[in-house]
């Protein structure tokens, strides 16, 4: 009753509660009032029963889908923020598909390219007009001797880059040129002189008629430095200066002081120069630098051995220049698959070679960026399914061109279960046919440049002035550049999809291989000559006029 009460004085709008209802006036007023008092009366009996019970059930069923349905609506896009799906493309996944296909890898026995028939089409080269004459009519005459001294930095091939553009300065400047000095780099550590690279007679003779070169600096010029090469003024040069440059800002000084030292030397001289001097580099590259009879001798040993060990396929070979260093990884800034131990391994690398560099507030270190632009280096496994994408056999005769592989044990094993007959110089000779050369990086180099360069397929997995040049090397005298050029972006996104299969891989690895092809025979329509299109790389129609070798293999 006292619930009664409590709910109808709650329901009354400003009546006491000791006060009665106001009796009815009708008998339909009666009725309706009635009704409403009676069920009034009987909700409390209602909601003590098996109504209120069911209803309170219903709401205990629907209080896990409310719950389920605000995790799908909130939390969803939230994980999403905070855990996003990668990028195609962005993680290093090749293992993992590696060993989805190994099966079909190893059980595809579709016939194999022939290395003699790799390359469909052929250059057409059309007819040059006569190399251009040197001359110097921007000088005066008359003057007396005058010197150039360079230290040519970095690598083998950079270092061969510099050398060919001080031939052309010194040709651009009317200068003697001194053979360029060799400047020693704590990554490459190579204390390697000109002469142990490079034959000095070849090159002083080939160059005479063009540009005088000398083994020394005169001693009565030498007297006023000390005798010290190091205590010649050094002329700052800014990176690619032009012609006018060289010929506004360094011939005054050059003609006042006799001699003018630019240290370093790398990348100090456009691309693009006039036609007299642009064939200065031409010469330089293709006919007066050859490397040295100690290199020569041991690169035909190399490369005799090879042939004997591709006998099968008529003496043909596949080179791979392999940039998978541990200091081509560290600098890259790529990750892969070796967690925390490889990425502390990597800090130090690039802590021991290139100090704070890459802890500058201005460097952003973005391996996800890297990898889908197509500029982490190739792993000896993506260049494996590669070839073994595009058609090559297990039984294709593989040489390997590289420095000290990272983690070689672990990274070239499945390589050589795609390829068993994997050779690399350290294969192909012994110890005591190695020696001389075993701690000079320039000089290894250069054994596999040779070796690389009598290749009949060359892949290039990370560009490069090695690639660059030997392109360039091997178009010039084979009139195609015979290299497979990997479309790394889209093979990093293929190499990304864990569900892709193996025939699917390999019809796209087949129009890569064509797509190299044709750009092996193409003659760029170059309207400016710039770092890319450079004419170490792309030799016509520069230097097409060049009198060839008789034969390249006579000179190695």
């Amino acid at each position: 009753m006292d619930a009664t009460l409590n709910y109808y004085s709650s329901s009354s709008s400003g009546k006491s509660l000791s006060s009665p209802p106001s009796p009815p006036t009708t008998h339909s007023t009666s009725r309706r009032r009635g009704r409403s008092y009676n069920s009034r009366r009987r909700r409390p009996h209602l909601l003590n029963g098996n109504f209120f019970r069911r209803r309170i059930f219903g709401y205990l069923l629907l209080l896990p889908l409310l719950f389920l349905s605000a995790v799908i609506t909130f939390v969803g896009p939230l994980s999403a923020m905070l855990f996003p799906n990668p990028l195609p493309g962005s993680i290093y996944r090749s293992h993992e598909i590696f060993q989805n296909l190994l099966t079909d890898i190893q059980s595809d026995t579709s016939s194999g390219i022939q290395l003699s028939d790799v390359w469909r089409q052929k250059m057409k080269l059309t007819e040059q007009k006569p190399c251009p004459t040197t001359s110097h009519q921007y000088l005066e005459t008359g003057i007396p001797d005058q010197y150039l001294v360079v230290e040519a930095n970095g690598g083998l091939n950079q270092q061969r880059s510099s050398i060919c553009n001080a031939v052309a300065v010194a040709g651009l400047l009317n200068a003697t040129l001194l053979i360029p000095l060799f400047n020693f780099h704590n990554v490459w550590r190579d204390s390697s002189e000109f002469a142990d690279i490079y034959d000095e007679d070849h090159f002083i003779a080939t160059l005479k008629e063009y540009v005088n070169v000398v083994r020394e600096l005169p001693k009565e010029l030498m007297e006023n430095y000390n005798f010290s090469i190091s205590n010649i003024p050094n002329f700052r040069v800014p990176a690619w200066a032009s012609a006018n440059y060289y010929l506004k800002q360094v011939y005054p000084v050059l003609k006042e002081q006799r001699i003018v030292r630019i240290a370093p030397f790398a990348n100090r001289l456009s691309p693009n120069l006039p036609p007299h001097i642009q064939y200065l580099r031409c010469v330089a590259n293709y006919e007066a630098l050859r490397f040295s009879n100690s290199i020569i001798t041991v690169a035909k040993m190399l490369v005799n051995r090879m042939t004997v060990d591709s006998s099968n396929s008529g003496g043909n070979y596949v080179s791979i220049h392999l940039r998978f260093e541990e200091d081509m990884v560290a600098f890259s800034c790529c990750v892969y698959d070796g967690g925390k131990s490889e990425q502390l391994e990597m800090d130090s690398i690039r802590q021991k070679d290139w100090g704070d560099k890459f802890k500058r507030k201005d460097y952003i270190i973005d391996p996800v960026r890297n990898r889908i632009n197509g500029r982490c280096p190739m792993t000896p496994l993506e260049v494996g399914m590669m070839l073994r994408g595009m058609g090559f056999a297990n039984t294709t005769p593989i040489y390997l061109a590289s420095g000290k592989i990272y983690q070689a044990d672990k990274n070239v094993a499945p390589l050589r279960k795609m390829f068993p007959l994997l050779h690399t110089k350290e294969l192909l000779s012994t110890p005591d046919e190695l020696a001389s050369f075993k701690n000079y990086s320039s000089r290894m180099a250069a054994l596999d440049y040779i070796v690389c360069f009598f290749s009949e397929v060359f892949v290039t997995t990370q560009g490069g002035n090695f690639p660059h040049f030997l392109m360039g090397h091997r178009k010039f005298h084979y009139g195609h550049a015979k290299t497979i050029m990997p479309d790394k972006r889209k093979l990093v996104v293929l190499l990304h999809n864990t569900t892709i299969s193996w025939d699917e891989f390999k019809k796209e690895m087949q129009v890569m291989l064509a797509e190299s092809d044709h750009k092996g025979v193409a003659i760029p329509n170059i309207k400016k000559i710039t770092r890319k299109n450079s004419l170490y790389l792309n030799p016509f129609p520069e230097c097409q006029c060049l009198k060839k070798p008789k034969l390249f293999e006579e000179e190695y």
